[in-house]
């Protein structure tokens, strides 16, 4: 059977001015991860049921509300769950703001739909506790089990999110709104999302030209220093104008990008190829077994049926084909070249390969 071979051509074009709040951020305007441990509760049955720490938990939970739970109940729990929950602080985020997390099962749950979070600390990585989260999760998976053991999943049950489920309960000191970035007072650092360093240069000369100044210069292929005023105020509106600015942005690096899984490859506009000569064929294997019975004769009162497999083993190999993949600035050659080889996804990653290292492909190979 012949694979579907999908090929996304991102053709070349000219470089357009892209905005600078698009291809770049400013230093230390970043997120922060925040983690936590909780209990979740309210679940159908379909929880940790007596897992040592959801017991302790939920010991926890109940002497904290005055409820003192003694040492040797057997708690039957299948309706709670141990869960991690995760989120990120945005960058400026305010006391009293809310954000989103997730929660994932810690523990033999089967489900957490249905359940509600109990309050939970979200700590950053200096242990101190930033935000609080709690409220009944959305989960977009489930699952079903009958008497005889069969069951079914759909998508992952053990996860969930809680929209706006954290508030916020400190903030996160920010370098910008401090004056200064990468330990440079009076500075701000631009830096680009793809290391280029005809864009930074270009990015820098852009922002001097709106400035009317040399205010701006390139350090490296990522990052652009900028000289900015120490009032907040006049900080903020720089950064405005430097967000609002378009740069005419370099052509991309030449990528092609394959996912050997789904056979799917995206070619990017500027890949060359260099005259080659390309053989390939398949071989293909089928094992049949066939299964025969050998009974004794009938009245007979001694032997007994067997089974005797026998297997058919044969070996097919296709006629190779040889296609001449010519050079030129066209993707649609490549395209159709490989699509008269037959190739499938295995084989197009080794074609790929074998065509950069023979130097007739002349850009990044991507393997995903």
């Amino acid at each position: 059977m012949r694979w579907l071979l999908a090929l996304l051509l991102l053709l070349a074009a000219p470089a357009a001015a892209e905005r600078v709040k698009d291809i770049a951020r400013f230093q230390g305007v970043r997120g922060n991860a925040l983690v936590g441990y909780g209990l979740v509760v309210g679940l159908p049955g379909t929880g940790d049921d007596n897992l040592v720490f959801t017991l302790q938990s939920m010991r926890s939970a109940a002497a904290a509300l005055g409820v003192n739970v003694p040492p040797g109940a057997n708690a039957q729990l299948k309706n709670s769950a141990a869960v991690m929950i995760t989120a990120e602080l945005p960058p400026f985020a305010k006391p009293g703001q809310r954000i989103d997390v997730s929660v994932a099962a810690l523990g033999r749950a089967k489900s957490l739909r249905g359940g509600t979070l109990l309050l939970a600390e979200l700590k950053g990585p200096d242990g101190e506790t930033y935000a609080l989260a709690q409220g009944p999760l959305t989960v977009g998976g489930f699952g079903a089990e009958g008497a005889d053991g069969s069951r079914i999943v759909v998508n992952t049950p053990t996860s969930g999110r809680i929209p706006g489920g954290a508030m916020v309960e400190r903030a996160v000191a920010m370098p910008f709104a401090q004056g200064g970035s990468a330990g440079e007072p009076g500075m701000l650092m631009l830096d680009l999302l793809t290391p280029s360093f005809s864009l930074a240069e270009a990015v820098a000369d852009a922002i001097n030209a709106r400035e009317g100044a040399p205010v701006a210069e390139a350090r490296d292929a990522v990052s652009v220093a900028i000289r900015a005023p120490l009032d907040p105020s006049a900080r903020v509106r720089l950064a405005a104008r430097i967000e609002a600015l378009e740069v005419a942005g370099s052509a991309p690096a030449a990528r092609v990008v394959v996912n050997a899984r789904t056979g799917t490859v995206v070619i990017g506009g500027n890949v060359r190829l260099l005259p080659a000569a390309v053989t390939h064929g398949n071989l293909t294997v089928a094992v049949t077994e066939t299964f025969i019975t050998s009974q004794p004769a009938p009245f007979a009162r001694q032997g007994q049926t067997v089974v005797t497999p026998q297997s058919d083993v044969a070996a097919q190999e296709e006629t190779a084909r040889m296609a001449v993949l010519a050079p030129g600035p066209e993707l649609r050659d490549l395209v159709d070249a490989i699509n008269a080889l037959g190739a499938a996804p295995g084989d197009l990653v080794a074609i790929l390969e074998a065509l950069r290292e023979a130097g007739a492909l002349r850009a990044e190979l991507v393997i995903i």
